[in-house]
């Protein structure tokens, strides 16, 4: 049982025990016990952090649905093996060194020690920001609501934000609040921070802790953090400027809005495919082009560390400097004056490669099972199931049971990693001292 495999049958497990609550009467609004379709597409949706829904969550369950959605959207925000870990601290339970090995491969740290501590600030961090956003989201709820649903609707959309799942207790979204600046700004923040990672979040606390103490040193940040944080500014800034001009003059998104909605509207749908599925617009009016953006941003998602999915932005950075070097006539691969290893150039091709031959896979045999749907809104639909965005052009509820299903496999690879799956199936490689001959290959 590798670490790997460990993980992989983790999240089944999880997956399993949430299908078989979201089953049960006292889960479904009318009492009547789930369709286990509908209850094992939710709890995949949720256990992988997506968000993709074939039902109305606000209406279809009933609270103690929405609770065990929300409990299992907690769950793979965290990651199995961090809320695994959290439940040994919690009753007491020492480390050994099997489980250092597994956190320290799960988490992608440099070394063993100080686990417990690392598991601390990750549940500390995610309680911080998950009650401030509960905070903020009060004063836009409670005026309409009440305080009882106000309060839950606060829970559930601050949660939903911070592990990037997107699922939403309203009809239409959170299209009625596409004008209200602390919805937007407050679940963006979440969404944003969710995934930009934890230890990104650590430094920047450390960075800003010394400033306000007017320490002496100076902080040297990661090349994690410069990646993470000037990748996903960029991002965020071409995303808005693109959904803006390509958006502007398509009267059923943004052409019917006030200047300053526009704005505000084109900030959201740039940060919500960096993998959260809240959507401020109808997605299924956007135009051709303004749907191959989001695919591209789904397609790239968060950072590593976060709980956001697609190929991550080190990925894309690493990918794009490998291609910088090529044209520079360069053999070594350099971000911010720091060299690549060849094993994370190695690392982020087969990610890169697995990625999309699992969207094409997924996508050839929906458009098999569907093949009345156009191809447009099928690949939209395998993007965000796979990197685990869950927005949808409105075409998941009415997919055949077998879409579903592929939709389902395809929500649970992308949440585990193309990589860790094979790894679990295929078992860990083994060094060997084999070399063969070098010879070269026409590329290109």
């Amino acid at each position: 049982m590798t670490v790997s495999r460990t993980v992989c049958l983790g999240f089944l497990a999880v997956i399993t025990i949430g299908t078989l609550l979201l089953m049960m009467p006292f889960s479904t609004s009318d009492g009547t016990w789930n369709d286990p379709i509908v209850a094992l597409f939710t709890s995949t949706s949720a256990v992988c952090v997506t968000g993709l829904s074939v039902v109305d969550p606000g209406t279809y369950f009933s609270f103690w649905g929405q609770l065990f959605m929300t409990l299992l959207v907690q769950i793979g925000g965290l990651g199995y093996m961090t809320s695994t870990t959290f439940l040994i601290l919690l009753i007491g339970r020492k480390f050994d060194l099997r489980q250092k090995v597994a956190i320290q491969q799960a988490l992608d740290r440099p070394g063993m020690s100080g686990s417990a501590q690392v598991i601390r600030s990750i549940i500390a961090t995610t309680l911080i920001f998950e009650i401030t956003g509960i905070f903020l989201l009060l004063p836009a709820f409670i005026p309409k609501y009440g305080w009882n649903q106000g309060l839950w609707l606060a829970i559930f959309h601050s949660i939903n934000a911070w592990n990037n799942a997107g699922f939403s207790l309203f009809k239409d979204n959170l299209i009625g609040y596409q004008s209200s600046f602390l919805v937007v700004f407050t679940i963006s923040i979440l969404i944003i921070f969710g995934g930009i990672g934890y230890q990104v979040i650590l430094e920047m606390y450390f960075w800003l802790h010394d400033r306000i103490l007017q320490k002496n040193h100076n902080q040297i940040f990661s090349l994690d953090f410069k990646v993470a944080t000037s990748t996903t500014i960029i991002l965020l800034v071409i995303g808005t400027i693109a959904f803006f001009c390509i958006e502007i003059r398509n009267p059923e998104t943004f052409g019917y809005l006030k200047f300053r909605d526009q704005i505000l509207v084109a900030w959201f749908q740039s940060v919500t495919p960096r993998t959260a599925g809240f959507n401020t617009i109808d997605i299924g009016k956007m135009t051709t082009a303004g749907l191959f953006i989001t695919i591209a941003l789904m397609f790239i998602g968060a950072s590593p560390g976060g709980t956001g999915g697609g190929i991550k932005t080190t990925t894309l950075r690493v990918l794009t400097s490998c291609t910088k070097a090529i044209l520079q006539g360069k053999e070594e691969v350099l971000l911010y004056d720091r060299k690549i290893a060849i094993n994370l150039i190695l690392k982020a091709v087969g990610v890169l490669v697995g990625s999309i031959g699992t969207v094409i896979l997924a996508t050839i045999l929906i458009s098999l099972t569907d093949p009345t749907l156009d191809f447009i809104q099928i690949l939209f639909e395998v993007v965000s199931a796979f990197a685990t965005v869950g927005l949808s052009t409105g075409i998941t509820a009415s997919l055949s049971t077998a879409a579903k299903l592929i939709l389902i496999v395809t929500m649970y690879v992308g949440r585990v990693g193309v990589l860790l799956l094979m790894s679990a199936v295929l078992g860990d490689p083994r060094p060997t001292r084999i070399h063969y001959p070098e010879e070269n290959l026409l590329v290109g």
